[in-house]
């Protein structure tokens, strides 16, 4: 049985991000870009208009101008200003040659086919968005390395760019063991209970952006679970199996493991909840054996699984480590660290009731995972420790 610390040190040395993909920009929100973008064109491409008014050539002490013409945006063919003349034009639109300022249309009266300027603070340039204003022709646009968030998305189709060199995210397999697992929605029979890690895994999945989800179910036989294993792994680059990992008759992710040719790099943490905690590998896929208590599940998860799907697309690890004072004072025994469901608010953590690993009620009201160290049993009131803050 290993420590926390050596169990994420093995995992981290373990992990091979994936290689970059191609995506059409309209599908590639929440990836990491593989490769530094450069603009092709000056945007604007021309002279704009941003605002409704009336395009003009600056001079000192302008008094009325007269309208000889209409921009509207999108606008097909140029026009041009003579000494005197004005275009009424809108909000995008190009400004007519020898224009470089628009007046507002709210700074100006229309008499007789003539506008009468009423604007004490008209300058040159007002009102006008120059060419290449936003990005020129060859500039930097986005980096390696950031994230396509939506405003990202926009800004790169308001240059012209359609496709995108990205990391995928991963593709994620769950099966779920267990002969007394029922599903939500039928009724229960004796001895059995209703299977909820598929959902809590998959919500946190999607949560992260991951699409390509697939769940299995497996009864706890060694040939259905090997067999359903290896439909796993022929589909998805990280498997999560929830039960079947500890070391009753019935527990056969192990062998199950074996038999798929994955290397088990360790088996067993010293951790509550958790502790029967796999990690293998085939190749570059993950296979993490997730206990079959929800609560442990889910612990597993955000300390272990969330992170090693972020490596894999090149993402920072959304669970926020810091220091918060414990509002009670809290005893364990020695030997094991243990990961409470708590509350964090104002810099203070408070352990949540029903903090049994079978128990979700306190997880769904959980915002962090407080961390009391193995080698310590007493917790004081005040006292300084980590947390582990979830993500929304």
């Amino acid at each position: 049985m290993i420590t926390v610390a050596e169990a994420k040190t093995i995992i981290r040395n373990n992990i091979t991000p994936l290689a970059a993909i191609n995506l059409n920009l309209a599908n590639a929100s929440g990836h990491i870009l593989a490769e530094d973008i450069y603009a092709n064109c000056d945007i604007p491409a021309f002279r704009q208009s941003s605002m409704d008014g009336y395009a003009l050539k600056f001079e000192e002490d302008l008094k009325e101008l007269t309208i000889t013409g209409e921009m509207a945006a999108g606008a097909p063919v140029k026009s041009t200003l003579k000494a005197g003349e004005t275009h009424r034009i809108f909000t995008g639109a190009p400004l007519p040659e020898g224009a470089d300022t628009v007046i507002m249309q709210e700074k100006v009266s229309v008499e007789n086919g003539k506008i009468i300027l009423q604007d004490i603070n008209l300058k040159k340039g007002l009102n006008a968005r120059e060419k290449g204003s936003e990005i020129s022709a060859g500039d930097l646009a986005m980096n390696k390395g950031n994230l396509l968030t939506p405003a990202a998305i926009g800004f790169l189709a308001g240059i012209g760019i359609i496709k995108v060199s990205v990391f995928p995210m991963p593709k994620v397999a769950i099966i779920v063991t267990g002969k007394e697992l029922q599903k939500p929605g039928q009724p229960l029979n004796f001895g059995q209970v209703y299977e909820s890690n598929s959902y809590s895994l998959t919500a946190a999945l999607k949560n992260e952006g991951i699409t390509e989800i697939s769940v299995f179910e497996a009864d706890d036989e060694l040939d259905i679970l090997t067999d359903v294993l290896a439909t796993a792994l022929a589909k998805a680059d990280v498997v999560l199996l929830t039960g079947g990992v500890s070391v009753g008759d019935y527990d056969f992710v192990i062998e199950a493991s074996q038999r798929c040719g994955i290397a088990q790099l360790f088996h067993k943490v010293k951790q509550k909840p958790g502790k029967p905690l796999y990690f293998g590998k085939k190749e570059q896929q993950l296979v993490f054996g997730l206990p079959g208590n929800p609560s442990s599940v889910l612990s597993c998860y955000y300390n272990y699984v969330l992170p090693s799907l972020k490596h894999l697309s090149h993402k920072e690890n959304t669970v926020g480590e810091l220091k918060a004072a414990l509002t009670v004072s809290y005893q364990k025994p020695k030997g094991l660290t243990h990961f409470l469901k708590g509350f964090y608010k104002n810099g203070q953590a408070t352990p949540l009731n029903a903090q049994d690993s079978y128990r979700l009620s306190s997880f769904a009201q959980a915002n962090c995972l407080i961390c009391l160290p193995e080698e310590e049993e007493s917790f004081e009131k005040n006292q300084s420790v980590t947390i582990l803050l979830l993500p929304n």
